[in-house]
């Protein structure tokens, strides 16, 4: 059963958001690319017993508002910090999964004082590679024809990001056919990352933010991988390790680009252990 929705006001956007917990720390669950709240379904109740968490749509994704305008990572953050003082959220553990960590990153930097601890989950955002099925989203007509909503496009969409498919089926595919079929749905994914994305991989610019300032993270930071990443490669994860000071490495065995999804008991466990000390 997945915790009740609930909605608030970020400037404007009807924003959906999932809470549990009511001691210790916040923690802050942001998810990736096309994904939404339910990407933390095994994750929320388990973290909950010790933390107080919230998990957000971010805007353009799952059942939060859409927005006319373009989704720039700055425009992304600026929604993060929003959504937090709409919380009355002072100061938060980040836990970022692919585009969520590369958002956590660049927010982090931007505010240093309002994250206590950091976690990324196969961030975007370390590296110019990415799978080429998202750099095909970036091109004029064909990301439209590719992500044109059907259940066969949710798996499909879905299917590299997990080690095991079948994970996907049922329940899972049904809810992302709904989400991808919402009104504004398909056009904020491909502003999403036609603003971050070419055919060659990430833009430079995009990238240099944050490549340029990984040193100057003081936050302590934990680093999960799915060793068998097919979205963002490994090496990545072993860049942001050297780079980051106070870091570190984990990575999951037999697992893909979710490891919180497809692997999350020991993922669970091993924010649990890195939150403790």
């Amino acid at each position: 059963m997945f915790p009740t929705d609930q909605y608030i006001n970020v400037k404007g956007v009807n924003t959906r958001y999932w809470t549990a917990g009511d001691k210790g720390p916040i923690l802050l669950l942001l998810h990736g690319f096309g994904a939404s709240v339910e990407i933390w379904q095994y994750n929320v109740e388990p973290l909950a017993k010790f933390y107080r968490v919230y998990a957000i749509d971010l805007v353009g994704f799952g059942r939060t508002d859409k927005h006319e305008g373009l989704y720039t990572p700055p425009f992304m953050v600026d929604f993060i910090n929003d959504a937090l003082t709409a919380l009355n959220l002072e100061k938060v553990t980040l836990i970022g999964l692919s585009m969520g960590g590369g958002l956590s990153i660049l927010y982090t930097l931007r505010f240093p004082h309002k994250v206590d601890k950091l976690v990324l989950v196969d961030s975007a955002g370390l590296g110019k590679e990415v799978i080429f099925s998202m750099r095909l989203m970036s091109l004029p007509f064909l990301g439209e024809f590719v992500t044109k909503p059907s259940r066969k496009m949710a798996y499909l969409f879905f299917k590299p990001a997990v080690l095991n498919p079948a994970q996907l089926k049922g329940q899972f595919t049904d809810i992302y056919y709904e989400l991808f079929s919402l009104p504004g749905a398909q056009t904020a994914m491909l502003k999403v990352i036609r603003s971050g994305c070419n055919i060659f991989g990430i833009k430079k610019d995009v990238l240099n933010e944050t490549l340029m300032n990984l040193h100057r993270i003081t936050s302590p930071t934990l680093i999960i991988w799915g060793r068998q990443d097919a979205i963002i490669p490994l090496i990545q994860a072993y860049y942001a390790k050297e780079k980051i000071p106070n870091s570190k490495l984990h990575v999951i065995e037999q697992c893909g680009h979710m490891p919180n999804f497809e692997k999350p008991d020991e993922f669970n466990q091993v924010v649990l252990d890195f939150l403790s000390r």
